[in-house]
């Protein structure tokens, strides 16, 4: 059976998630949110953020959070900017469109935006009341593209998107990957301050399903259960999401699930390098995206899974290699084993 580098949710979920939901199985408890293990885990979150202001909202998946949020804070006529690779722009179906708002793009080479991006794209929307207004800046931490925000980068984006009156709203899809990324130093507290909302992705980081969505400007709170009701994703047994993330947050478990992903990558980033792979991205998260031969991947594929992501030229493509909180040591060995013995 082939090995799958295809994603980071092949795997069921951690099993002290998986313990837990049996043990606490039988017990009865309030619907749509009010379990105990639900409030329990929003307050674990709050705790660690040091936000008890922020509100926590848990739903299923990516593409509703981004959906939810993005629909409920922006009036018909604004729009959202986003980097070219955001999920948002290539792999939710024009859900946000579907909303009626535009979703402006914006091309860089690392997936990463910053104030210089966008303030060309205000410039070219300033013909008031004829085109779009631009109100929100998405953001992906780690990117599409397996790049991180560094605290930096974070605190210049969030004080011009301040400056010109614009939310900035971080998908946390693989968030605890982006923050124990080797070369990263922002910390979740500071994602908290320095974001108006943003979300902590369990769907990607050994939950069943379930992001959680914390949102810090509290000019965005009032009546937000409303769109997760409104958008059917508010769950009657909501405790199925908060027994997952009550369990993320002990211990620490979500960002070591998270560094371990990434260290596994960067196992096999390193053997790349030492025979003088090229990268699309320099990446240190659990995305890396080797450029290599046509000739090379057709071996590896004998024995694994992986996307190829983009043609190169004749000759090569870039590959796209995920690991994830599950993936063990023999897999990485094989394929590194096949990299030593193959790679040209």
């Amino acid at each position: 059976m082939k090995f799958s580098f295809k994603n980071d949710y092949s795997e069921g979920c951690h099993p002290n998630i998986l313990q837990a939901l049996v043990q606490y199985n039988l017990e009865q408890q309030a619907g749509y949110g009010e379990d105990q293990y639900s409030l329990q885990a929003k307050k674990l979150i709050k705790e660690r953020i040091k936000k008890t202001n922020s509100e926590v909202y848990l739903v299923s998946g990516g593409t509703q959070a981004n959906l939810i949020v993005i629909s409920s804070i922006l009036r018909p006529y604004q729009c959202v900017i986003s980097a070219a690779p955001g999920h948002i722009l290539n792999n939710e179906t024009g859900a946000i469109e579907a909303t009626g708002h535009k979703v402006l793009s914006i091309d860089t080479e690392d997936g990463k935006l910053r104030p210089s991006d966008i303030l060309p794209v205000l410039e070219n929307h300033s013909n008031i009341p004829h085109q779009v207004m631009p109100k929100l800046v998405y953001i992906s931490n780690s990117t599409e593209l397996g790049t991180v925000y560094l605290a930096d980068e974070l605190q210049e984006l969030s004080d011009f998107c301040r400056e010109k009156n614009l939310y900035l709203f971080m998908d946390g899809a693989r968030l605890g990957h982006g923050l124990t990324s080797e070369i990263s130093d922002l910390t979740l507290e500071k994602v908290a301050e320095l974001t108006d909302v943003f979300y902590l992705g369990g769907t990607k980081n050994g939950a069943l399903i379930g992001e959680a969505i914390v949102i810090n400007n509290p000019e965005l709170q009032p009546d937000f259960a409303f769109n997760i009701k409104q958008k059917g994703a508010l769950l009657a047994k909501g405790r199925l999401l908060g027994i997952q993330f009550m369990e993320l947050m002990k211990n620490d478990l979500y960002f070591d699930l998270a560094r371990h992903a990434n260290n596994q990558a960067m196992k096999i980033k390193n053997a790349l390098k030492e025979k003088g792979a090229q990268f699309l991205s320099d990446t240190y998260t659990n995305q890396i995206f080797p450029i290599i031969s046509h000739e090379m991947i057709d071996i590896l594929s004998e024995g694994f899974e992986f996307y190829v992501w983009k043609k190169i030229d004749e000759q090569s493509s870039a590959i796209r290699l995920i690991t994830s909180w599950n993936t063990g040591d023999e897999a990485v060995e094989r394929f590194i084993e096949i990299i030593k013995k193959e790679f040209q």
